[in-house]
């Protein structure tokens, strides 16, 4: 057996993808081992890859915590109906559009094509937010992010390929066009909707935007705001600890290292990301074939 021969080419791509792979997961190693450490600990000697004072208590305290568990109701229950209206709403829009006999067709594409081009800015989009009674409300979190231009264009483009004589059949045996959606576009177009399902899921759980600028009520705040605002405070906290030793008293260093708010936000980061993580691998069949719509015509 031949013993393979390594070029340069193949030496220095391998250098270059090892170095960008670990670039890529160090974050993700330092982050675990910091809310796997003791704050006070962490805080004293550097961290780099093992955890330093090992312990669960960062993630005891989160998980004790009603008002993070709250939080994240809050975004598992808007991921997943955002999540899951976005795409059947935009499917059954984007099938309507594949329709050539639909009146005002042209119409409807330029009209969901608009608001890609222009923006009211931030106070009209809350005025109009508090008009449409969704300030406050969980449906702030669902009702603005429907519909997206480029979701419809690619499911278009995506049901355009799928041969017309399966339509002709079905309605033949008297389907109307809501079954033949329902029973046999949707089932063909699992690769498009698992990706952009997991685009616009990402989005949902991600997003601390709307629940900073929309929402005051503590119990509609998601995780990732609450995240964000762990965040501020860590800043402030920071903050106060150098003005105090500038000032020479040491008050606000002892009660930053109690209270350990950067273990706690490493550990709070943990739990927000990893529900993602672990949804992707059930999703990467179709992922890998959806994002490759249009790449190859035969």
């Amino acid at each position: 057996m031949k013993r393979k021969k390594w070029s340069m080419f193949s030496i220095v791509n391998y250098t270059v993808l090892a170095i960008f792979a670990f670039t890529t997961l160090y974050p993700f190693i330092y982050i675990l081992a910091y809310s796997l450490s003791d704050g006070v600990e962490a805080m004293k000697n550097p961290i780099y890859f093992l955890p330093r004072g090992f312990t669960f208590e960062n993630y005891i305290q989160i998980f004790q915590d009603t008002k993070f568990l709250d939080a994240y109701k809050i975004t598992i229950f808007r991921t997943v109906i955002g999540t899951a209206l976005h795409v059947f709403l935009c499917a059954l829009f984007a099938y309507a559009l594949t329709k050539k006999t639909l009146p005002g067709r042209s119409l409807f594409t330029f009209f969901i094509f608009i608001p890609t081009l222009f923006s009211g800015g931030m106070i009209p989009t809350f005025v109009l937010y508090r008009d449409l009674g969704l300030i406050d409300s969980f449906w702030v979190y669902v009702i603005p992010f429907l519909y997206n231009f480029f979701n419809i264009i690619v499911l278009r483009t995506f049901f355009m390929q799928i041969p017309s004589s399966l339509e002709e059949s079905a309605k033949m045996d008297g389907c109307g066009d809501f079954k033949i959606f329902i029973k046999i576009i949707l089932p063909l177009s699992m690769p498009v909707l698992a990706t952009i399902g997991l685009f616009n899921g990402v989005f949902h759980w991600n997003d601390w935007f709307t629940g900073t600028y929309f929402v005051t009520s503590k119990d509609l705040l998601p995780v990732q705001t609450l995240l964000n605002d762990l965040l501020n405070q860590s800043i402030a906290q920071a903050d106060a600890a150098k003005n105090a030793s500038q000032s020479g008293t040491s008050v606000g260093l002892q009660t930053i290292a109690q209270t350990t708010p950067e273990s706690l936000r490493m550990a709070t980061l943990m739990v927000a990301t990893l529900p993602i993580l672990f949804v992707y691998p059930f999703l990467q069949k179709y992922f890998v074939k959806g994002v490759m719509i249009g790449s190859v015509k035969g």
